[in-house]
């Protein structure tokens, strides 16, 4: 049996092993062939000589990451893992740039492959359409986006905006004001933003109409100048309303389009507006498409294998 040294040097073993070795852990189920061991600074691995090399190359890349960025979580461990080359997962060093520090001064970037395209076609389109599942992050890096062009005075104004499907658009019946009975359809944008925003300026720049969260069907007759409008939800969206939306758009005007197209909730046989965007617009110079998939997932390990799961039942259906 062969076997492989590998000793970590200005590298803290304690962090890159994670705690109680759980990154080793991890280690050890993407090469069950392999025996790993780690003991203080060194870890040992025995096996066949070709898993041996993949798996050395592998761990430098890890420990490449771990110099950068002084620290290694799972996403990150499997990202590396299960990535064709570096450049599915790392950052490169212009599309890595921070895109706004926000609340405390977070830093707020891109931190997936697919996320870093998101910010590369909004450099070089108005338009562009982000697909893919829950949890991806393509709402959260659409609205940083935003806030980067407003905080840059690129724009003039944010416009957030969701079709309201649950309540059916028409809102009518639900009790409170307007913005009590949007709120809830609203929330995940608010969330981003006061991540992003201090609380009272967010709350000024709502009230001065600078920031504008509304359902999508307030967009209609209005034309949308100077501003980063940002459709969240877009699977939920009928053919006139996607046509609607996206003829709004006026002078110095980006729009991002969000959607997960496998989470329709419109009543059947409606065909989803963002579908047919998507056939419609393909060719079309000026627009942007990047799709997303559970690789760009960055909410709770689980998401991921929830997302996995439904595939296996949905491609069998």
């Amino acid at each position: 049996m062969n076997e492989l040294l590998i000793e970590l040097s200005e590298i803290s073993p304690r962090e890159f092993f994670g705690q109680q070795n759980e990154h080793i852990e991890l280690l050890k189920k993407y090469f069950p062939k392999l025996k790993i061991v780690a003991r203080g600074s060194k870890i040992r691995v025995f096996g066949d000589e070709e898993m041996l090399e993949e798996f050395d190359k592998r761990f430098s890349m890890l420990m490449d990451h771990f110099g950068k960025y002084n620290k290694l979580d799972e996403n990150t461990i499997e990202r590396v893992l299960t990535s064709e080359s570096e450049e599915d997962y790392e950052t490169s060093k212009e599309s890595g740039e921070t895109i706004v520090h926000g609340i405390s001064g977070k830093v707020i970037k891109a931190q997936t492959a697919n996320q870093r395209r998101m910010v590369e076609l909004s450099k070089k389109n108005d338009l562009v359409f982000a697909i893919g599942p829950a949890g991806t992050g393509k709402t959260y890096t659409g609205v940083a986006l935003a806030v980067k062009a407003l905080k840059e005075k690129q724009v003039k104004r944010i416009i957030l905006t969701r079709p309201a499907v649950e309540a059916g658009e028409n809102l009518g019946f639900l009790p409170g004001d307007l913005k009590e009975k949007l709120d809830p359809y609203m929330q995940p944008l608010y969330d981003a933003l006061r991540d992003m925003i201090p609380h009272e300026k967010l709350e000024v720049f709502i009230e001065k109409g600078v920031i504008q969260i509304a359902p999508l069907a307030f967009m209609r007759g209005r034309t949308l100048d100077h501003a980063f409008v940002i459709l969240d939800e877009a699977q939920n969206t009928t053919h006139a309303q996607m046509k609607m939306f996206l003829t709004r758009m006026g002078k110095n005007a980006k729009f991002m389009i969000t959607g997960d197209p496998g989470q329709i909730d419109l009543p059947r046989r409606v065909i989803s507006g963002l579908k047919e965007a998507l056939l419609v617009l393909k060719d079309v110079k000026g627009v942007g498409t990047v799709y997303l998939d559970d690789k760009d997932v960055i909410r709770h390990r689980l998401v991921k294998k929830i997302i996995a799961a439904y595939k296996t039942i949905e491609h069998n259906d």
